[in-house]
């Protein structure tokens, strides 16, 4: 018997890292299984627990009813057993029959220690085997097939992976661009962009430099409908249908409102040529004041301005 819990222990050693390390990949995923799948987990466990005994008491049934039929049977006795013939193929090898040769090396002694020149044995021959078997596959494999990929390879492709990754997340950031979350964005390429966006769509009635036109002026600090990042954001995405203003969230997708959103605030301060004398409310840093409002931007004329961009 204690040859069988040998090898199950053997068995056990060889697999125990690669369950650790499973257990340690799959632990995330574990802790985020309802109770439906954990306790299909726990049954599959239980399982494969039962087979794993049930497995172990075969085989100790088997050298069990080996033994009985050997004492019965005194020839059967002078047989050896199916693990002693694999032990002496894949293991050890004829130990009797090494040790019947001499293998004392005489020139090889130190303080009363001679050397045996002891055979290699067969499980390491094997593996010895094996690396010389695996080594010249790995080489044709990467080498004279070029199958495999190269280190330099699967770094290229990493790359390339990770890269339609961050633009998918890219992108799903970008479409979920609101009037309640979105943000300044004042750099270079963002301005450019609104810039192109603004010139092509808003420009005929704001005026290209955003001084107004049938539109209000862009460039002053007074606004029909809040100044403010996502007060603008909004009035590109929805419109103000009755100024005659079309909403743009068809046209425009989330990312491209707010560029366009942000180079106009971006005009805040500028000289148009001919600007358009101003509408609506002060708006100073999130508050508007109407008592600050010009007495001429209140005119019927004034207050029927419309927004339209360009179709």
């Amino acid at each position: 018997m204690k040859k069988y819990l040998t090898l199950f222990a053997l068995i056990g050693l060889m697999v125990s890292p690669s369950a650790w390390a499973q257990t340690e990949a799959s632990s995330g995923g574990m802790m985020s299984m309802d109770s439906n799948q954990m306790a299909l987990l726990i049954i599959i466990g239980v399982i494969i627990g039962v087979i794993i005994l049930l497995l172990i008491l075969m085989i100790y049934l088997m050298s069990f009813i080996s033994a009985v039929f050997r004492k019965e049977n005194p020839a059967l006795a002078e047989e050896p057993s199916w693990w002693d013939s694999f032990k002496e193929r894949f293991v050890t090898g004829d130990i009797e029959e090494e040790q019947a040769h001499e293998k004392l090396m005489s020139d090889h002694s130190y303080d009363g220690i001679q050397e045996l020149d002891n055979f290699m044995p067969p499980w390491l021959q094997y593996v010895f085997i094996g690396t010389i078997v695996f080594a010249v596959g790995y080489y044709a494999n990467y080498t004279v097939f070029g199958i495999g990929m190269t280190g330099i390879e699967e770094y290229e492709e990493e790359l390339r992976i990770e890269a339609i990754a961050a633009e998918s997340r890219s992108l799903t950031a970008d479409a979920s661009i609101d009037e309640t979350n979105v943000t300044l964005d004042d750099s270079g390429p963002a301005l450019g962009a609104g810039k192109t966006i603004f010139e092509a769509n808003c420009a005929a009635c704001h005026a290209i430099d955003g001084g107004g036109g049938v539109g209000p002026n862009l460039t002053d600090k007074y606004w029909l409908h809040g100044g403010d990042i996502k007060d603008v954001f909004a009035v590109v995405k929805y419109g103000v249908i009755e100024k005659g203003m079309v909403p743009w969230e068809d046209q425009l997708n989330p990312k491209e409102i707010q560029e366009v959103s942000s180079y106009i605030l971006s005009l805040q301060g500028t000289t148009p040529a001919a600007p358009k004398d101003p509408q609506g409310e002060l708006y100073s840093g999130g508050s508007t004041s109407e008592s600050e409002a010009p007495a001429e931007s209140m005119t019927a004329a004034d207050t029927t301005a419309v927004v339209t961009p360009a179709e």
